[in-house]
C-alpha cells in the first residue's frame, strides 16, 4: 500500500515550530529543559566494564606512543634539513 507523503510534517515545518516554541518560552524555562534534556541524554551512557577500560586505556596509549615516535621523527627530519639549508650542517 502506497504511503500518504501529505500527512507527514515536512523537516522545515517540524523546525519551525520548534523555533516558535522556544522563543515563547522563558529563560528559565529553557534552563530546565536544557537539563532535563542532559539528564536524559546521561541515562543513555553504557559503563565499559573492567575488560574494555583497559583495553582501551591500551589502545590509546599504544596510538600516542606511536604518534610521539612519528613526531619526532619528523622534527628531527625537519631540523636537519633546516640546518642545511641555513649552512650550518647537522647538528650534534
Amino acid at each position: 500500500m502506497a504511503k500518504n507523503v501529505v500527512d507527514e510534517p515536512s523537516e522545515e515545518v517540524v523546525a519551525n515550530a520548534k523555533k516558535d516554541r522556544a522563543e515563547r518560552r522563558g529563560p528559565f524555562a529553557r534552563i530546565a529543559l536544557f537539563l532535563r534534556q542532559v539528564v536524559n541524554e546521561l541515562k543513555k551512557v553504557v559503563t565499559p566494564t573492567r575488560k574494555e577500560l583497559l583495553s582501551f586505556t591500551g589502545v590509546v596509549l599504544v596510538f600516542v606512543v606511536i604518534m610521539m615516535g612519528l613526531v619526532a621523527v619528523l622534527d628531527l627530519g625537519f631540523g636537519t634539513l633546516v640546518a642545511y639549508v641555513f649552512g650550518n650542517g647537522p647538528v650534534n
